[in-house]
């Protein structure tokens, strides 16, 4: 095709090509780039604000007594607003997350941010880290019993006629999301990362999908055996308060030494 063009147009089609493949040579070295080389992490050693995830449909006000708890504790404690109705995608619900994850920073001039996810929250909060620029912002993650690879409630309510919401589609085992989330690392460079459940839940189930491979994973029976915390009851559980303290101080995360069971 080429040896019907003229010399001179020969040459700029070929120059323009050349370009191309240049830039594609580009982009391609940056995706390799930043598929290998790990985040880089914010300062461990210095707690910035904590924003507050709620979970599948909430309106953030079972978390607002654990805020509360935090401001008391001298600690910037921000409830993230829901996403409408909080049933939404919660690929979208990581995209709003980071928009004030940006904005607090911002306002407090932090470094970081700290994320306590409550449920389908602490999906979201892992979302934001793998995909949404997370990875260089949070300094540390706890999650209180988020369906990292699903529940068999939401496959109960995906099955029902009509089907359910998209967020409750996604908390389907095995869902599209899921499988992506929780492909090769489950907890990737960035922050430290800390889970909590109860094996009392009955929301999250099984309740060994609230924990994550590479996490400090925590159970509150593993604190206080004859507790009998509901997925409801997390938030005001005594041992998420100590877990608080103890994961998202200046040092590395850790079990809480005494709780008031």
């Amino acid at each position: 095709m080429l040896d019907a063009l003229s010399p001179q147009r020969r040459r700029v089609v070929l120059a323009g090509a050349g370009v191309v493949a240049l830039l594609l040579v580009a982009l391609v070295a940056t995706l390799v780039v930043r598929a290998v080389r790990p985040a880089a992490s914010v300062p461990q050693d210095q707690p910035g604000p904590v924003l507050l995830v709620p979970g599948y449909g909430g309106d953030g006000s079972s978390l607002q007594p654990l805020a509360q708890a935090l401001r008391d504790a001298g600690r910037t404690a921000v409830v993230v607003p829901e996403v409408g109705d909080g049933t939404g995608d919660l690929d979208a619900q990581a995209v709003a997350l980071a928009a004030v994850a940006e904005r607090v920073r911002e306002e407090f001039g932090a470094t970081s941010v700290d994320v306590v996810g409550y449920s389908a929250g602490g999906v979201v909060a892992r979302l934001w880290v793998r995909d949404h620029g997370g990875d260089a912002v949070a300094r540390r993650v706890l999650t209180l019993g988020s369906p990292h690879h699903g529940t068999t409630q939401a496959a109960l309510g995906a099955s029902l006629a009509g089907g359910c919401p998209p967020a409750c589609e996604q908390l389907v085992p095995g869902s599209e999301l899921l499988r992506r989330l929780n492909a090769r690392d489950e907890t990737p460079a960035g922050p430290a990362w800390v889970t909590l459940r109860s094996t009392a839940d009955q929301v999250v189930t099984p309740v060994d999908s609230a924990a994550l491979d590479g996490a400090l994973d925590v159970a509150v029976q593993d604190l206080c055996p004859a507790a009998t915390t509901s997925h409801a009851g997390l938030p005001a559980d005594p041992v998420t308060r100590a877990l608080v303290g103890s994961a998202l101080g200046a040092g590395p995360p850790a079990l809480p030494s005494a709780v008031r069971c």
